[in-house]
């Protein structure tokens, strides 16, 4: 039975080598909710000959909370004219696919900007707002933030903030500063376990956390972190519930807030990758109902 609360999202990322159809195919055989894809996924199923009628009736009867993903949402200058644009772009997708909002994250990506001298070392490397003071940081980080919640909107989406860990703005303090300051009504957070895990963020902050800010949840897992820059390939090549994460206590964290909204299996785990997609997606979704009652 589809539930209406807590609604459990199969994430294309446990099937990312697969085509968005098999990603379909996997959401409908083992019974999840909905999906949380992928503008790429989706442009290459447009880009392939699909029309927009055929992509929303391959969907019809799935929820779709929303789609990943806009980088580097604090670029600058000509950079932040792209990213406007690549935003647009995103939101198209989104509304062709029938999804409900585009998900944006902080940058920059690659993690060696953050090792001594990398300026030096590699010059050609984005480096962002990260030799900025933190208020500026976020000042601006903010006022991209509601200028793509600006271009959402027109298209009647939810934007929803993820901070990557390695980044500067990386705790839910921060993010919620930069949503205050955003002072927009269709923006919001996502909780991404791993994430809060290797920023130094708990389920006792987690559940301190006004539910109307939640949009969503990335269900996931992690390897042990004993500090420095989190490598997220390594430490997240892990298949959920066999991290060391305690699953359970950042579920009833979040569920502590009054959440019932939308939960979703983002997976990285290299041999699951390779592995039989439907058999690992209904081993995440038994996981996820043990964990997260309907």
């Amino acid at each position: 039975m589809t539930r209406t609360q807590n609604q459990l999202i199969f994430h294309s990322m446990a099937s990312k080598s697969n085509t968005l159809a098999i990603d379909i195919e996997i959401a409908r055989t083992i019974g999840f909710d909905g999906l949380e894809t992928s503008g790429n996924k989706i442009g290459a199923f447009l880009d392939a000959g699909f029309t927009v009628p055929e992509l929303k009736a391959r969907l019809d009867g799935l929820f779709l909370p929303g789609i990943g993903f806009l980088i580097d949402l604090e670029r600058q200058g000509d950079a932040r004219r792209q990213m406007l644009r690549e935003a647009e772009q995103l939101c198209v997708l989104a509304s062709a696919a029938g999804a409900k909002g585009i998900e944006a994250i902080t940058g920059p990506l690659d993690i060696r900007v953050f090792e001594p001298g990398a300026a030096e070392r590699y010059p050609h490397l984005y480096r962002g707002l990260i030799d900025l003071p933190t208020d500026i940081q976020t000042e601006q980080t903010a006022a991209n933030l509601q200028a793509v919640a600006d271009i959402a909107a027109s298209h009647g989406l939810i934007v929803y903030l993820e901070a990557l860990s390695w980044t500067p703005l990386n705790t839910m303090d921060a993010q919620q500063r930069i949503l205050d300051l955003c002072k927009r009504d269709n923006v919001r957070i996502v909780i991404d376990f791993w994430h809060s895990y290797t920023s130094g963020d708990t389920p006792e902050q987690i559940a301190r956390l006004d539910k109307d800010l939640i949009y969503g949840v990335h269900l996931c897992d992690s390897l042990p972190y004993t500090g420095g820059i989190p490598n997220e390939p390594l430490l997240r090549d892990v298949p959920t519930g066999q991290g060391v994460l305690d699953l359970q206590s950042w579920v009833d964290a979040v569920k502590s807030t009054g959440y019932d909204g939308w939960w979703s299996c983002e997976l990285f785990c290299n041999r699951q990758h390779q592995d039989n997609s439907f058999a690992v997606a209904r081993d995440l979704k038994a996981l996820m109902e043990r964990l997260i009652p309907a």
